[in-house]
């Protein structure tokens, strides 16, 4: 049993929106929760803050799709003022050829588009949305499940079969679906259903978003997956914007904990995990103050855990081990006027304003980009999606004017030859200006202002280790039952009143709440069992 001598009942690591999530789940059981984040704000990568006088947007995370209903509904974030608009147009891509693609209006609308490139394309997209959707439908079905603790008791091996159970009720045909897009390449599956490169690049953009990999690397499949099991206003698959940034998610977030009696506190960094024997007894501040606590959640990076904890054991090499490099370069950039793109010309605001853009117009450029950065550190080529979220938000730029989010892939953590992301960050920010600047000549001229975060910036300033956004690549071997790693994806890490609530647990990365929920509930239970133990992973 954890020392009755206690601050709090719950002391949380970091106040992203998993963390904070988790703490407004445990106050609703009645426990005494103390959230502890470093940065001024709460909010993690979630957040919204001016970056050039008069202009605002989100940050680091900058679309929204994957956060969960329950979440949004239990959590009451309408009604603290959360409005989410679905993106009122899909996907825009200029093409390599000066003409371009573009997907939304509804599904008719998108295979007149599609059949300009092939006919046999367009007649395919309703059955593979279908198919999609099917499996994207068994994800749905999966995440708020604790996935079971491979390794463990009898009570886990019964929900691993239940799990293998509801997979085993599909049709063989789903069954495969599930198969083929945990595992296959997203380039090989999408050959099997296309011909002409537009769709495939529109479709397979998805696969390469925070995952520094080729489409033609195995397991980029279930990543295309993951960008498609959300969903807008119950619309399923659509992506949207939060008005007032992301940031308005994670303070509706923040009002409901506090709300439910939470206490957060900002500008505090955790330096250590406290801990009595063999379980976790709280945490110490950076400036050196303890606080005590019956259990400690981390809303962090899972391999921050070997720093923050003392203790030895066998753990420490597979947590050493987690994988994490999205290879992600995020620019804000505030804008005097719209992008003229040569392709569909026009200052005015038009629908593919309003989309997201992307600078990547076939698998074989993506796979051209993966392989540069392999070789040089990042791709002077780079694969680029451009959002504009002051064409549906104007509470963000000054009238008239605009900001624009660049999500850019791919630049590595670590660069070769002992070059550093301080001497290359302006250089690697003019590359993906000018690139945009190739599609849109106006658009160099009309930067006002921007601020840029490298894969080194993005761990300064949001912990995010190697500058992974998903807190660990989204491979099969750090999914479900081992994420993070095999013997601890049940929530639960390897001292006693220690748990994990942030996206290296299932079901993964992105603004989902998900993670925060579930380990809600696990710690919920294990306190209601009066903190029975569980024999260590080994």
């Amino acid at each position: 049993m954890p020392s009755q001598n206690v601050d709090y009942d719950v002391v949380i690591v970091g106040a992203g929106h998993n963390g904070l999530v988790c703490a407004a789940y445990l106050a609703a059981a009645k426990l005494r929760v103390c959230a502890i984040e470093k940065r001024a704000v709460i909010g993690g990568a979630a957040v919204t803050e001016e970056f050039h006088p008069g202009f605002r947007n989100s940050t680091a995370s900058y679309t929204v799709s994957l956060l969960h209903p329950k979440v949004i509904r239990e959590l009451k974030l309408k009604e603290h003022g959360l409005r989410v608009v679905e993106r009122p147009f899909s996907n825009f891509l200029p093409g390599a050829d000066g003409g371009y693609i573009k997907i939304g209006g509804g599904l008719e609308a998108t295979q007149r588009e599609v059949a300009r490139f092939s006919t046999k394309d367009a007649e395919r997209l309703p059955a593979y949305y279908d198919r999609l959707e099917g499996v994207a439908n068994v994800l749905r079905d999966l995440l708020l499940e604790t996935p079971p603790n491979v390794g463990g008791s009898v009570k886990e091996l019964f929900a691993a079969w239940k799990t293998a159970r509801r997979l085993n009720s599909l049709p063989l045909a789903a069954k495969r679906d599930v198969l083929d897009l945990f595992t296959m390449a997203a380039g090989d599956w999408l050959e099997r259903w296309f011909e002409s490169d537009p769709i495939k690049a529109c479709f397979g953009f998805d696969s390469v978003v925070g995952n520094f990999a080729s489409p033609w690397s195995p397991g980029t499949a279930y990543v295309l997956l993951h960008h498609v099991f959300g969903e807008v206003n119950g619309n399923k698959g659509s992506w949207g914007h939060a008005i007032g940034g992301m940031g308005a998610i994670t303070e509706a977030i923040g009002q409901e904990a506090r709300a439910r009696g939470v206490e957060i506190r900002t500008g505090q960094g955790v330096a250590k995990i406290l801990t009595e024997g063999d379980r976790a007894s709280g945490v110490v501040l950076e400036d050196g103050t303890e606080i005590r606590a019956r259990c400690v959640i981390s809303n962090a990076n899972p391999r921050l855990l070997t720093k923050l904890l003392d203790t030895d054991g066998p753990w420490r090499e597979p947590f050493d081990n987690v994988e994490c490099e999205s290879a992600t370069f995020r620019m804000n950039v505030a804008l005097s006027e719209l992008p003229d793109f040569t392709c569909l010309p026009g200052k005015t605001q038009q629908l593919h304003h309003q989309s997201g853009i992307i600078l990547a117009p076939t698998l074989a450029y993506m796979d051209r980009a993966y392989a540069s950065a392999r070789e040089d550190g990042w791709s002077r080529e780079p694969i680029v999606e451009v959002l504009i979220p002051s064409t549906v938000d104007d509470t963000l730029a000054p009238k008239g004017q605009h900001v624009a989010s660049l999500f850019c892939q791919h630049f590595r953590y670590k660069l070769p030859d002992g070059r550093s992301w301080d001497q290359e960050r302006e250089r690697a920010a003019d590359a993906v200006i000018d690139l945009l600047n190739r599609h849109a000549p106006n658009f160099k001229a009309s930067v006002l202002g921007r601020r840029i975060l490298s894969p080194l910036d993005l761990e300064r300033e949001f912990g995010l280790v190697g500058g992974d956004i998903f807190h660990g690549k989204l491979t099969l071997n750090q999914l479900f039952s081992a994420r993070p790693v095999l013997g601890y994806g049940d929530y639960r890490l390897p001292l006693q009143g220690l748990y994990l609530c942030g996206a290296g647990a299932h079901p993964g990365g992105g603004v989902t709440g998900v993670p925060g929920h579930n380990a809600a509930r696990e710690v919920v239970r294990d306190m209601r069992r009066g903190w029975k133990r569980r024999p260590p992973a080994r």
